[in-house]
């Protein structure tokens, strides 16, 4: 199994330090508050997040995490606004496919390198029964819209520059990029990434879970 380093905003530390401080219950707590506070101020560009049972836990620095049909729990709804138009996108919609969650940013070194991947893996995979989705964080709408267009994305992407939908996501690391989750046919999380994955590594996972 590669090791994988996240990309991260200048100013932000490792994810394992977020861990090794011995305030994990009083981080988680924070922010739970700060995406509860986030709601309560939320705008037109702002996501919607909504409470689920999924909770994620990384042990020992791993950066790939697999989970079996009988472990799985069910993600949170996630919707918010289409990167590309005045719609939204709403996770629910795609319930009975496989879906691909993909957290990036124009910013992120390793977005980059994986989306050439990512479009030519939804290509093969979107007549399966599969759905690829883009969170697009941290970024402005201008700079990322040129971002897809330049690099021939056309899967859709959730607009969220406030995070919401991260921080949505208990547990999960929000300080690096890319971050790729695999949702199966009933809404539960199956696979997650936390850095840069590849069509080998999306192919091992999504003609399984295609099939299920």
């Amino acid at each position: 199994m590669r090791m994988r380093q996240f990309d991260r905003r200048p100013g932000t530390g490792p994810i394992r330090h977020f861990y090794q401080l011995g305030f994990g219950g009083v981080a988680v707590g924070l922010l739970a508050v700060i995406a509860v506070m986030m709601a309560g101020c939320s705008s037109g560009t702002d996501a919607t997040v909504y409470g689920g049972s999924f909770s994620f836990t990384s042990p020992g620095g791993k950066t790939e995490f697999s989970y079996p049909a009988g472990q799985r729990q069910q993600i949170s709804a996630l919707s918010g606004p289409d990167l590309s138009g005045p719609k939204t996108i709403d996770l629910t919609d795609y319930r009975g496919k496989v879906v691909v969650l993909n957290f990036w940013a124009t910013w992120c070194a390793s977005c980059r390198d994986e989306a050439a991947g990512l479009e030519s893996t939804w290509q093969k995979f979107k007549s399966d029964h599969v759905q690829f989705v883009g969170v697009d964080i941290k970024d402005r709408q201008g700079d990322a819209l040129a971002y897809t267009a330049g690099k021939g994305i056309t899967y859709p992407s959730i607009y969220d520059p406030a995070m919401q939908t991260m921080l949505s996501l208990r547990g999960l690391p929000t300080t690096g990029l890319p971050v790729t989750l695999v949702v199966d046919k009933q809404g539960k999380v199956a696979q997650i990434w936390l850095g840069e994955t590849t069509p080998g590594d999306l192919n091992t996972v999504l003609t399984p879970l295609s099939k299920e």
